[in-house]
């Protein structure tokens, strides 16, 4: 992968992660009242508000789709998260900050390690693809999401949950460089 496409992916990750600290200095951490499904279904509201913005051509709320980019790569952190201390039997709903910060970033870096390893294998087709069909291929592995969610979590012999919620960060990434460029 090349550096360009580091740093792009390095510093649109820089703005996620501002919005998650003040929120979380906001908030707390009261998103981990939340179970995995209701995570993703916030996910799938702000997809479903992308797809319709992009098909309308208008809209009448004031956030933007960029916006709602940032917060699907928010929530899917949150959802690896949840993800991480459920496997620890960690029900706290109060995190601290310095803790939470390490393990978004530890979500983060294997998620672009992912990246790298497919861009690789794909020689960086995301840059000609249109943010349209990127909004609709995270609707499609929230779809996914979902149907392992309703089986419990149980695969035949596909992806995990984990690697979908890293699949749509990734996207959503890809959205918001194109969409700067």
């Amino acid at each position: 992968m090349n550096n360009t496409t580091i740093n792009e992916y390095k510093e649109v990750i820089s703005t996620c992660k501002e919005v998650f600290a003040k929120k979380a200095k906001d908030y707390g951490t009261a998103w981990r009242i939340l179970r995995l499904s209701s995570i993703t279904d916030q996910i799938f509201i702000k997809a479903k508000r992308i797809r319709s913005i992009q098909e309308k051509g208008t809209q009448k709320v004031g956030d933007d789709i960029y916006g709602e980019f940032l917060g699907i790569i928010n929530y899917c952190v949150m959802a690896l998260i949840q993800m991480d201390y459920a496997q620890k039997n960690d029900d706290r709903l109060e995190i601290p900050y310095e803790e939470l910060e390490l393990i978004y970033d530890q979500k983060v870096e294997e998620t672009m390690n992912l990246l790298m390893d497919k861009n690789h294998d794909y020689d960086e087709a995301w840059r000609d693809m249109r943010v349209s069909s990127m909004t609709d291929i995270i609707l499609m592995k929230l779809f996914r999401v979902k149907q392992i969610e309703d089986n419990n979590g149980k695969t035949l012999i596909s992806e995990g949950i984990d690697a979908n919620y890293q699949d749509m960060i990734n996207y959503c990434v890809f959205c918001m460089i194109l969409m700067k460029s």
